[in-house]
């Protein structure tokens, strides 16, 4: 990032008006700052928030960027949401991530996974996901659509969109083939056949493919895949919640899952 000579952060020129984010939600906030308090831009809190942002109204201060301490209605109509939890930040947007880039920084064969996500619209689920993807370590959600990760997203992610990167994914076809040469197997869930997914080893790299909400994993997409997989149950329901589903998966692999069967240990 620029620096002036005084070490303080460069600002635009005048009149170039950088891009900018409004995370809302505590635990979003306080996340945002902690990774990356240089793209702090302004912040907008109710007086009861006082206690638990003191650090970062010192931090604004000392670098001059602006803060007011508001009503709960201003932030309901900064943020269109009156799930703001008191606290609004308008933030500079990082440069989006790209595939390539993460591919080129993963360590050769080294184990690895991640999600991709066709069609998970509901930012409660998409949230719920990406903050799983961070407990579990997975490397980055893939995104058929980058604006699916909206503020909400990023506040029901508590934090989790600060430390898993979300990219956004274009054609199907050469994205499949990126991983693939990578090193990546590609694995989807279905509801009827496929393995049992705490029966069968899972590949050190592997991608897990996850489909929308009420539709699920289109045909296609699951034909592509290398492996599929159902999680088992009762049969007392069709399915899990997306977001659900994605923890036990990532889980799954994260617990050791790889490499042998659970009959074999």
């Amino acid at each position: 990032m620029r620096r002036n000579d005084d070490g303080k952060q460069a600002r635009p020129p005048p009149g170039v008006r950088e891009p900018e984010l409004r995370l809302h939600g505590i635990n979003a906030c306080l996340a945002a700052f902690a990774h990356r308090r240089d793209d702090l831009r302004k912040l907008w809190l109710t007086e009861a928030n006082i206690p638990a942002f003191k650090p970062v109204l010192a931090w604004c201060a000392q670098h001059r960027i602006g803060y007011r301490v508001v009503a709960a209605d201003e932030l309901e109509r900064l943020t269109a949401s009156g799930h703001h939890e008191g606290v609004c930040m308008a933030m500079r947007r990082r440069p989006a991530p790209t595939l390539a880039a993460l591919l080129a920084e993963l360590s050769a064969d080294a184990p690895a996974q991640l999600l991709w996500l066709q069609g998970v619209g509901n930012p409660h689920n998409l949230g719920a996901i990406i903050r799983s993807a961070a407990h579990f370590g997975v490397r980055a959600v893939l995104l058929g659509d980058a604006s699916a990760l909206s503020p909400a997203a990023w506040r029901v992610a508590e934090g989790g969109a600060e430390t898993v990167p979300c990219i956004a994914v274009g054609d199907a076809e050469r994205t499949g083939t990126a991983l693939r040469q990578a090193g990546f197997q590609l694995a989807a869930t279905v509801v009827r056949g496929g393995e049992d997914l705490y029966a069968t080893a899972l590949p050190p790299r592997l991608v897990w493919l996850l489909g929308a909400e009420r539709s699920g994993l289109s045909q296609q997409a699951s034909a592509r895949a290398d492996l599929r997989l159902r999680i088992p149950g009762t049969g007392a329901v069709e399915s899990l919640n997306v977001s659900v589903a994605a923890a036990l998966l990532m889980a799954r692999w994260a617990s050791g899952g790889r490499g042998q069967r659970t009959e074999d240990r």
